[in-house]
Formats: structure tokens, C-alpha cells, sequence
């Protein structure tokens, strides 16, 4: 049964015109509907448009549907790869994403629609649920929400000792000289798996397109957020590298990528400043199905409820042999979403002792991977550097999610799934912190 949206704040039945209206549409830009936020004031993470959610095999006849409310109805199978920008819209009211069952609507169009009635959507409704979207963020700005987004920063708390047991390292091979401490983790050094032939997708703040680790790579790059790929921010570059960056990097700097000759798809769902909202992220998403991405990496995230959205997402590529995973988040707390989906693998962050990090998200975690002090490429001129997060974590879950499935074509989707678990090295912590241990490569 679908649920009853809250009318954005200051809105009518009537379609309004007003500067905080006009931020609330499908095709309003992030900084315009951060802007609106703070002048709503509270804390409130919603943008005041909303993700609609159709019942399975019903997506025609829920679009049919929004038109029937007099709404202008985009389709992402209208861009091409279905590389939907939004603010590339226009006037449209909506816009739908084929591949995940879900459309971004905005605050106005359902504001004065019949969707506003619990009542009619009920029974034979073609609409499952109808949700809030979000305010989203890369793990090191979420805490910098309505707050000064453009100056977001890593504020990560410096471990606390918690009196948690260390594991026994005693039957640890010797680690691999030239490689990073998460790689070593990770055993990814002695794996003679590669990532050929496997698509990885990185939803984030895009990528530095001209990093000379990544020259002569396949890249098949996208925006989401109505800037360049280009990444100006560094997360999205740092997350990249540590998925799929090179073997053997110039000169003394150590390997840092685990999945170095996979294909990269490089998708800017988070602005230059780091921040978003969930309908960038689910057109990122819907495009990385599109193309049909057996690995999809997402160090981003709200500290907002499970929403239909995601899990539609997530569920939508299990069914089509794909796998979504998503950093837990770093707030200390529940699990953000979209790592909280049922349908989304949630990775918690490991310290280089392999203790859990403080700032680690708990609850729903399926697996673990190093995110503390992490080396990776940034944007040129700096090219390296380190970072802190859960942000760090998923991408070291991601590359080997590569190498595993390389190494058969049985293994996509749920069976990848399942073999990242069932070969995760256990680790004396709760679930709730670690899920099944540290991610191993093949």
C-alpha cells in the first residue's frame, strides 16, 4: 500500500511559483534545494520532492498514471545509455528510471495531484509506496549538512581504545612489500585475478579523468548532478583508485588499486562539494544497470530511514546479476542508507589493526574492509594521498567483488554476494560492527 506524502512546507494543492517551490522540482539543481533547506531551517534531511516506487511489472501503468495527473513525464531511456541529467529536464513534472522501477517526482506536481490521498492509492494503485527523497552525501561532508556544505571536510574522530580484543595475528603470511596496508588485508597481492572483463561502476564526485595512473584504461564516465565529470572534490578519485587502480604505479609509490584492468564506470552523483540528493544518486544507479555493471560501489549515503527507492535498486540488479554495495557511513550510529536497503551490501570500516573504527556505522552490516588512513589517488597535482572512512572501506569490497567474479561467471549477483561472505576472514566483533569479517580476494 502506498503511504501518504507529506506536503512540502508553504505548499497548497495549487501549484505555487514561488523561489522555494521552483527548487523543489525535478529538475532543480542541488545547490538551489540546499538553499530552500536552509531557508525552511531545522535539520530536516528532505528536499521536498519525492521517489515513487511502482508495484512489480506496473511501471508503464504507474507512468500512465503520474500523466493522468496532468504531470510531464521524462524517461531516462530517452538519454542516451540512459545517462539521465537532471537538470537537463526542462519543465518535465517527473522523470522515470526504467531499470529500477522507481520515479523522482517533484514537490509541487505532487503536492497538487491525487497522490496526496492515502485512500486512492490503495487497492488497485500501480504505485507501491511513496517516499521523501533525501539530502545525500560522501561520508566526509555528511556532517557538515546545512552547515557550510561547500567547506565540507574529513571529521573523523581519532579511535577511542573502547577496551575491544585485538584478533590473533598469529597466522598471518608475511606481508607483501608495495602494496598498501588494506591491500596487504585484503590478500590482494598474491591473487592472479585481474578484474578483466568485469564492469565496475563508482557512483561518487566523478573522477580526475587526466590521472596518469589511469592513462590508456577503459573509463565510461556519466554526470548526475549537472557538473562535469572532472572531479574537483578528490572522494570520488580516491574511491576509484582503491577499487581499480593500477598494478604497478610509477616510480616508489605502492600499489594501491585491487582490480586494476577492470572496466571503470565513473558516475558523478555527488557535486564537487561532495553533497547530492537521492534522486542523482538513483539515476546513477538506474544507469550503471543500464549498462549492465556487475559491480556498483557507492561511498555515499543519509543517515535517513530504509527507503522502497534503494531496495527497488538493489533488488533490481541481484535479479539482473549485478551487486550493489555501499559504505555503512561514519556517524557513529545506525547504518545510513542506501547501505541500510536489504538488497545492499553495507560494508563497516576496519582500523589497520583490524579492530572496527570508532566512527564506524553498526547495525546492518554485511562485511568489513579497511578504511582507516587509506592510500589512494587524488586529483593531480597532489595525485596521492590518504583518507579516512567507510568510504574507503566499500571500494576495497568492490574490487575484490571484481576479482571474484572474474574468476567465474557463475558468480553475479546473490552468488557473488554469498562468496564474499562465505570467504571473509572472521574477526572477534560483533556482526553488528564487522558482518562477517574482513573482505578476502580470491
Amino acid at each position: 500500500m502506498a503511504k501518504k506524502p507529506t506536503p512540502p512546507r508553504g505548499s497548497s494543492r495549487t501549484p505555487s511559483t514561488t523561489p522555494e517551490s521552483s527548487a523543489m522540482g525535478a529538475s532543480a539543481s542541488i545547490e538551489a534545494m540546499l538553499l530552500a533547506a536552509q531557508e525552511r531551517g531545522g535539520d530536516s534531511l528532505e528536499t521536498g520532492r519525492y521517489l515513487v516506487t511502482f508495484k512489480e511489472g506496473a511501471m508503464e501503468e504507474g507512468a500512465k498514471a503520474l500523466r493522468g495527473q496532468s504531470m510531464r513525464v521524462a524517461d531516462a531511456r530517452d538519454f542516451g545509455g540512459q545517462a539521465v541529467e537532471l537538470g537537463a529536464l526542462g519543465d518535465a513534472d517527473a522523470v522515470i528510471f526504467p531499470e529500477i522501477n522507481v520515479a523522482l517526482v517533484g514537490g509541487d506536481a505532487m503536492a497538487a495531484s491525487r497522490f496526496g490521498v492515502a485512500e486512492e492509492l490503495e487497492g488497485d494503485s500501480p504505485l507501491l509506496i511513496i517516499e521523501p527523497e533525501y539530502f545525500v552525501f560522501s561520508d566526509d561532508a555528511q556532517g557538515e549538512y546545512l552547515r557550510g556544505f561547500l567547506r565540507a571536510a574529513e571529521t573523523i574522530a581519532r579511535d577511542l581504545d573502547g577496551g575491544l580484543p585485538r584478533p590473533d595475528d598469529s597466522d598471518d603470511e608475511a606481508q607483501v612489500l608495495g602494496a598498501t596496508w588494506g591491500l596487504n588485508a585484503c590478500r590482494v597481492p598474491p591473487s592472479v585475478r585481474n578484474g578483466l572483463g568485469i564492469k565496475v561502476a563508482v557512483l561518487d564526485t566523478g573522477m580526475d579523468l587526466g590521472h596518469p595512473d589511469f592513462a590508456g584504461r577503459a573509463i565510461v564516465s556519466a554526470s548526475f548532478v549537472g557538473q562535469p565529470v572532472q572531479d574537483l572534490h578528490s572522494h570520488g578519485t580516491h574511491c576509484i583508485g582503491t577499487a581499480c587502480g593500477p598494478q604497478a604505479p610509477a616510480g616508489t609509490t605502492p600499489r594501491y588499486g585491487v582490480a586494476f584492468r577492470s572496466t571503470i564506470f565513473v558516475g558523478k552523483v555527488l557535486s564537487n562539494a561532495g553533497s547530492s540528493v537521492g534522486g542523482s544518486v538513483l539515476a546513477g544507479m538506474n544507469w550503471a544497470i543500464a549498462n549492465r555493471c556487475q559491480v556498483i560501489s557507492m561511498s555515499l549515503g543519509s543517515q535517513s530511514p530504509v527507503q522502497a527507492a534503494y531496495t527497488a535498486a538493489g533488488g533490481a540488479a541481484l535479479q539482473l546479476g549485478l551487486l550493489m554495495i555501499a559504505a555503512a557511513g561514519n556517524s557513529a550510529g545506525p547504518t545510513g542508507a542506501p547501505a541500510n536497503s536489504p538488497t545492499i551490501m553495507s560494508v563497516a570500516s576496519l582500523d589497520s589493526n583490524l579492530r572496527p573504527s570508532t566512527f564506524s556505522n553498526f547495525g546492518k552490516v554485511e562485511i568489513a574492509g579497511p578504511g582507516r588512513d587509506v592510500y589512494s589517488s587524488v586529483p593531480r597535482p597532489q595525485r596521492y594521498g590518504f583518507k579516512t572512512g567507510t568510504s574507503m572501506a566499500a571500494p576495497h569490497v568492490a574490487g575484490c567483488a571484481a576479482l571474484w567474479a572474474q574468476s567465474s561467471p557463475g558468480l553475479r549477483g546473490q552468488a557473488l554476494w554469498n562468496r564474499l561472505l562465505a570467504t571473509a576472514r572472521p574477526l572477534p566483533f560483533p556482526p553488528s560492527r564487522v558482518g562477517r569479517g574482513l573482505v578476502q580476494a580470491p
